[in-house]
């Protein structure tokens, strides 16, 4: 006679939630993801220093501008460690979402804890603080953002 196994193979889908975390903005207030979650939200590691993550901020500005109203919230994890540098990135590419940074470069707890190895890395996050998609950029983000806020 044959036994179930109780534990092994599952039909249930993995839920990956996001790890909550804190950092400072660039004013110094103390800032949590937890307090940032949209209906959708994407969590954006980039850099000052980094061209492809600057190449691709007027396309999220363009996301961000159109979807919003929305329910879309955008938390920017910077991966920079000069404070100057970082704020004048945010004002030159409009970057008018909330911004955080431990100024630690690589060595940025809150990318350890993402286990981010490159940027520009992005997390999508539904409203629960599910992890839904990761390292989506251009038409593809768009597409995923408008897909889970039903907006066509």
């Amino acid at each position: 006679m044959r036994r179930a196994i109780k534990s092994g193979c599952s039909r249930k889908k993995k839920v990956n939630k996001a790890p909550d975390f804190s950092a400072k903005t660039p004013d110094a207030k103390t800032v949590s993801l937890k307090e940032s979650l949209g209906k959708v939200t994407i969590i954006d590691f980039w850099a000052s220093w980094c061209g492809p993550c600057r190449a691709e901020n007027p396309n999220v500005v363009g996301i961000y501008n159109e979807l919003h109203s929305k329910g879309l919230n955008i938390i920017g994890v910077s991966l920079d460690e000069d404070a100057a540098k970082w704020k004048a990135a945010i004002a030159k590419d409009k970057l008018t979402w909330t911004q955080v940074s431990n100024l630690k470069g690589w060595e940025d707890p809150i990318a350890m804890l993402y286990e981010v190895d490159g940027i520009p890395a992005t997390f999508i996050l539904d409203a629960k603080g599910n992890i839904i998609a990761k390292n989506l950029r251009g038409d593809e983000l768009k597409a995923k953002i408008k897909e889970v806020l039903g907006v066509k």
